[in-house]
């Protein structure tokens, strides 16, 4: 395969270099973690593969695709002759995740796991063998792939299996105010950004509400408390982790405001029209470039989803070129302010509709 007919996704390329070189064969059943599709998996019968993905693109890929697809396949004791996994970028959600490839691993068993070499593959390849003991491996595409076998219990070390799959766990943060866990956006902290957008949404505000990329529920939360007007929220999430940490987090409003949550691609358009939409949009890759096309596609899905007169508050890097799409669907755009490397715009949907 030449370097022009790769696909993008290299590290999920890599994953299965070991079974077209022949250094492992297919086993099923088989559970696939973090899944994503690619032309790899196109060749695998649909039956023997059980997929985990609680990335709404990613998952319904994998649906359109033919495969059983799971939030949290986890979520019962089962176990697999053979666990795939693409451990995640963020320390705390990898090692879990490889810990739980590791508890799924029935007698016998492979664990293989592949990433990135700039998203720390060498570090995943250490937790692996730390968690499973003796490890091959093999690099490829700027990623590496490794794999063990589960030898009845021999090498794998069951106490750090089960410190690890506990570091996932959602927890406190901020003085008990939300609950997050680790992979979630900012999952430990307030984002600065969705703090200064927060600040310049006037109190006035009400109507009907959307949160695009709610992500644990911050920005829908502070909305609530300053702008009593809004009389429904809907929560638009594509990561379902998220997304079940949100519910928690706005209950104490639920007596109050009919909320709503959606495991949703916002790219893909919204169902329902709204006064008002807050969002801190996504703007990197999987890989972590920059790609401000996502950012884009939430503007213009969120212009469509508005009523006439409707605003839209959104947060930016002050980099990130947006004005050009939010001139071409707004009827008035405006830059609230500009601080931290921010900027926060306000962009009113004309009252004859979108511009074209």
């Amino acid at each position: 395969m030449t370097r022009a007919e790769r696909t993008e996704d290299a590290a999920l390329e890599t994953l299965f270099v070991p079974f077209r070189t022949g250094a492992l064969e297919w086993s099923a059943p088989a559970a696939f973690l973090h899944a994503r599709f690619g032309p790899d998996l196109a060749d695998i019968g649909v039956s023997a593969l059980t997929c985990e993905q609680s990335f709404k693109p990613d998952a319904d890929a994998l649906l359109r695709a033919g495969f059983d697809v799971a939030t949290d396949i986890g979520a019962e004791p089962r176990r697999f002759a053979l666990v795939l996994v693409l451990p995640p970028r963020q320390r705390e959600q990898a090692r879990a995740l490889l810990a739980r490839a590791a508890r799924l691993a029935g007698p016998d068993g492979v664990v293989v796991a592949a990433s990135a070499n700039a998203s720390g593959a060498r570090t995943h390849e250490a937790d692996l063998a730390r968690l499973c003991g003796t490890l091959e491996s093999l690099s490829k595409h700027k990623c590496r792939v490794f794999w063990t076998v589960r030898k009845t219990q021999q090498g794998f070390d069951d106490a750090l299996i089960a410190e690890w799959l506990a570091l996932d766990a959602p927890r406190p943060i901020l003085e008990g105010r939300f609950v997050s866990r680790p992979g979630v956006f900012a999952w430990d902290r307030i984002d600065p950004a969705s703090e200064l957008l927060i600040s310049q949404l006037s109190a006035t505000r009400s109507g009907t509400a959307a949160d695009l990329g709610a992500g644990f529920g911050y920005l829908s939360a502070a909305l609530l408390e300053k702008c009593p007007g809004i009389a429904a929220l809907d929560l638009y999430e594509a990561d379902a982790r998220a997304l079940d940490l949100a519910k928690r987090n706005l209950s104490p409003y639920a007596a109050r405001v009919a909320i709503d949550y959606r495991w949703y691609d916002v790219a893909s358009g919204l169902p329902k029209r709204y006064d008002v939409i807050v969002t801190n949009p996504p703007f990197h890759t999987a890989g972590g470039s920059d790609d401000p096309g996502l950012g884009r596609r939430f503007i213009t899905t969120a212009a469509a989803a508005l009523n006439p007169g409707g605003r839209l508050f959104l947060v930016a890097n002050r980099h990130l070129p947006y004005e050009n799409v939010l001139n071409a669907a707004f009827g008035s755009v405006r830059i609230a302010i500009q601080k931290h490397g921010f900027k926060i715009i306000e962009a009113t949907r004309s009252l004859a509709g979108v511009r074209r």
